[in-house]
C-alpha cells in the first residue's frame, strides 16, 4: 500500500511525514512554497519531544504521479479546495483507487463519491499547526492523534482495516469503524466553535455553546445519526497529551491558521454552512451559524488577521 498525501499542511504533513518515517511508502501533493520548501531540504516536524527533517517525496500535481494499483490518496485539503483536488485526481488516479478524507466536516465524502467509488472518512483528533512553508507541528506526544477510519457512510473493508493498521504503527491510535459518519458529525458539531476561536480575541464560550446547540438540533431534525458527547469523551480519554512545543501552546486552530496564514479562504462555509443549510431545509433557525459563516468569510476575504473581534461584539449582532 503506498500512501498519496493530497494536502501537506498541518494534518496530511504529520501523517505523511509519520507514516514515511515508520516505513511506508509515501508520496505528498504539495503547491507553492510548501512545495519548494519540502523538495529542497524535507519537511521538518517538530514536537514536544523534539524536531526531525523528514525527505518526504513530494510533487506538484497527482499527473507527475506513476499511478499504481493498490494506491490509496489520503485527501487532506480544506473543504473548499476538494473539488479542484478531486477533479485532478479524476483526470489521472485508477478508478477503483480509494480515497480517505481526513479533513473536516462531511462535505469531501459527497465529493468523493461523485468522482470515486471507493471512499473512506477518516474522523481527525490531532492538534497540529502550519503556518511556515516546509515546518508542521504535531502538539500531541507520544501519540501524534485518533485517526479512526470507515467505508462512507457506512461499512468496513479491507483498505480500512490496512489504513488503521498503518496508522496504529505510525505514531497514531486507530480504529476501522463501521459508523464512521456517526463520529464525523459529533466532530462537525465540534468544529464549529472554530470560527469563534479564530475571530474572537479571547472568550467566545456562550457563542460556541449556541453554535453547537443549534447544529444538535439541526441534525436531529435531519435524522442525522451522530455519536453522542459521552462516546466522544471515552474515545478520546486521556490519549492525547498535548504540550508546548518550544515553550509555546498550539495557537488555535485550522480555521484560526487559515485566517493567520492570510490565504483568502476559510472553511466555514462547510462547517457552520453545513447547519445553516439543514437549518433552512428543516425548519431550524441557525442565526449564530449563519453569523459565524458570514464573518469568518468576510475576514478570510479581507485577510484579516485572527483575533480582531469581541464574543460581545458578535453578541450584540444577534439582538
Amino acid at each position: 500500500m503506498r500512501f498519496i498525501i493530497y494536502g501537506t499542511g498541518a494534518i496530511g504533513g504529520v501523517i505523511g511525514a509519520r507514516l514515511h518515517q515508520s516505513g511506508y511508502e509515501v508520496v505528498a501533493i504539495a503547491r507553492g512554497a510548501q512545495l519548494d520548501a519540502i523538495r529542497s531540504r524535507g519537511l521538518r516536524v517538530e514536537t514536544p519531544s523534539g524536531a526531525a527533517e523528514v525527505a518526504l517525496p513530494a510533487v506538484g500535481h497527482p499527473s507527475e504521479i506513476a499511478w499504481r494499483a493498490g494506491d490509496v490518496v489520503l485527501l487532506a485539503v480544506k473543504t473548499q479546495h476538494s473539488a479542484a483536488a478531486l477533479d485532478a485526481l479524476g483526470a489521472c488516479a485508477p478508478r477503483q483507487c480509494a480515497i480517505l478524507c481526513a479533513q473536516n466536516g462531511v462535505e469531501n465524502e459527497r465529493l468523493a463519491l461523485e468522482r470515486f467509488p471507493v471512499v473512506h472518512g477518516v474522523a481527525v483528533m490531532c492538534p497540529a499547526l502550519h503556518l511556515e512553508p516546509g515546518v508542521v507541528q504535531a502538539y500531541a506526544d507520544p501519540i501524534a492523534g485518533i485517526l479512526d477510519v470507515g467505508r462512507w457512510p457506512t461499512g468496513v473493508d479491507d483498505t480500512a482495516r490496512a489504513v488503521a493498521a498503518a496508522f496504529e504503527r505510525s505514531t497514531f491510535v486507530s480504529e476501522a469503524r463501521p459508523d464512521i459518519a456517526r463520529w464525523k458529525y459529533r466532530k462537525l458539531i465540534t468544529n464549529l466553535g472554530n470560527a469563534v476561536q479564530a475571530l474572537c480575541a479571547s472568550g467566545g464560550g456562550e457563542l460556541v455553546r449556541r453554535a453547537q446547540a443549534e447544529g444538535e438540533a439541526c441534525l436531529r431534525a435531519a435524522g442525522i445519526a451522530v455519536a453522542s458527547l459521552e462516546e466522544d469523551r471515552a474515545r478520546r480519554g486521556d490519549i492525547l497529551r498535548v504540550q508546548p512545543i518550544a515553550g509555546r501552546r498550539r495557537p488555535g486552530g485550522s480555521t484560526w491558521q487559515s485566517l493567520a496564514r492570510a490565504g483568502g479562504s476559510v472553511e466555514t462555509d462547510h462547517l457552520n454552512g453545513e447547519i445553516v443549510r439543514l437549518g433552512r431545509l428543516h425548519g431550524v433557525p441557525t442565526p449564530v451559524n449563519a453569523l459565524l459563516q458570514r464573518c469568518a468569510a468576510e475576514a478570510a476575504r479581507g485577510r484579516r488577521p485572527p483575533g480582531e473581534l469581541s464574543e460581545a461584539a458578535l453578541l450584540r449582532q444577534l439582538d
